[in-house]
């Protein structure tokens, strides 16, 4: 911190912002207000500060037909359902008068919510910056004509613009925005929810001692192409498998789904993990969006402790022994599905472990920031992994979620499989 920005005082900076800005807790509480903020609402500090938004500016009763509060209060609600900013259109919100016993004063606003996020990344503040469009309003049904001198197509009476269509095409832009809103939010749904159909549920998880985990996308179109798969082939031989598709949306959950399935029936039948990611390349090639998708395929043999891998470009499993040294299965790396011209048979490889050992594999969401080389995250991911390594594996998972950062969401969806050797 500079000698400069030690000197400056916030709070004065914040009072003398020329934009009328308050500070609301999640609870939509005054926290506080800016003079720009009392001067245009016509309060004092005192009567907002520690009272509930709504109940210092109730709806006005006499025209019940204006939702202003209704669309103000879900403008707040998404924000602290998103954690994202939310800009609002034009809106009627009429404010009570100072000693007017009642009285309301018309008035309309363009209002910005903005949240102030904590280190676990919830809302802790929101910054409600809020414009007076009142006189622009009052103008415009005053004066029709533009900068141009036309009035458009809005249609005047007695040489103003009826307040009725000004209004309404207010309202309709916002209906607009709502509409694509929830638009967005049904698909972000229907793929998450597609998605997480598609992932396995009966699982041999506590015969294997495994746990997995899956984190969405932070953001309403984020849904992306990440799977597992785990699968017992004998007594003493199980098979686990984690991919990413590129894309997202539902046309990558679509594809995720295809190629999980596929694999999973590869896995059943071929001779190890090069022979089944061989097959997946040559299925990939007949089907749309799954060019470059990444995947890794485990055997591991209980019996004689190994475990025989091979990857068609996914990050590398990690394999941290019972000394806290993580080894990296680098070892069988080929290029994406489909990457190729031709199809080529794939390499793979045979490490051992001690029974004791944890095995985790993982999709880039969990490691990749946009911020940082990938080197970052995988380093940040083995410490982690050694840090936690003689748990139970599902607190395993759940702390390897917390160091890397995913429970205050990411701009990419990520799996994680951790098993107990």
């Amino acid at each position: 911190m500079t000698e400069t920005s030690r000197d400056i005082d916030y709070a004065a900076l914040f009072d003398a912002i020329p934009t009328p800005v308050s500070l609301l807790d999640p609870a939509l509480v005054f926290v506080d207000a800016n003079q720009a903020y009392l001067h245009m609402t016509g309060r004092t500090r005192e009567e907002l500060v520690g009272r509930p938004l709504f109940e210092v500016f109730p709806p006005n009763p006499d025209a019940p037909q204006d939702d202003g509060m209704e669309n103000l209060h879900a403008s707040f609600r998404r924000v602290l359902e998103t954690g994202k900013p939310d800009t609002m259109v034009l809106l009627r919100y009429d404010l009570p008068v100072r000693g007017g016993e009642g009285g309301y004063e018309e008035r309309y606003w363009s209002p910005v919510n903005t949240p102030l996020l904590g280190e676990d990344g919830s809302v802790v503040l929101i910054i409600s910056r809020v414009e007076d469009a009142t006189s622009y309003v009052r103008d415009s049904l005053a004066n029709p004509s533009g900068p141009t001198g036309r009035d458009g197509d809005l249609p005047t009476v007695g040489g103003k613009i009826a307040e009725s269509e000004l209004y309404a095409r207010a309202r309709e832009l916002y209906e607009h925005n709502e509409m694509l809103r929830r638009a967005h939010a049904r698909e972000h749904e229907v793929a998450l929810t597609l998605q997480r159909a598609m992932l396995p549920v009966h699982m041999p998880l506590e015969r294997r001692s495994a746990a997995v985990r899956y984190r969405p996308a932070q953001g309403s179109l984020n849904v992306c192409g990440d799977w597992y798969d785990m699968i017992n082939l004998s007594d003493d031989r199980f098979a686990v498998a984690v991919g990413d598709v590129v894309g997202r949306g539902l046309e990558a959950a679509s594809v995720m789904g295809q190629l999980r399935s596929a694999l999973s029936a590869a896995m059943r039948v071929a001779d190890g993990p090069a022979q089944a990611l061989y097959g997946l390349d040559l299925y990939a090639r007949s089907l749309d969006g799954a060019l470059a998708t990444t995947t890794v395929k485990i055997d591991i043999d209980t019996h004689s402790h190994t475990l025989t891998y091979s990857s068609a470009g996914h990050l590398p499993p990690m394999l941290c022994h019972p000394d806290q040294y993580v080894e990296l299965l680098d070892q069988a790396t080929d290029v994406p599905l489909a990457a190729r011209s031709r199809p080529s048979h794939r390499p793979q490889a045979i490490t051992s472990y001690v029974p004791g050992s944890v095995l985790v594999l993982y999709t880039d969401g969990l490691v990749e920031r946009r911020d940082e080389s990938i080197d970052v995250g995988l380093k940040r991911l083995a410490e982690s992994l050694a840090r936690h390594r003689d748990l139970h594996q599902e607190e395993i998972a759940d702390n390897l979620l917390e160091d890397l950062g995913m429970n205050s969401g990411t701009a990419d969806d990520a799996a994680l499989v951790v098993i107990r050797l």
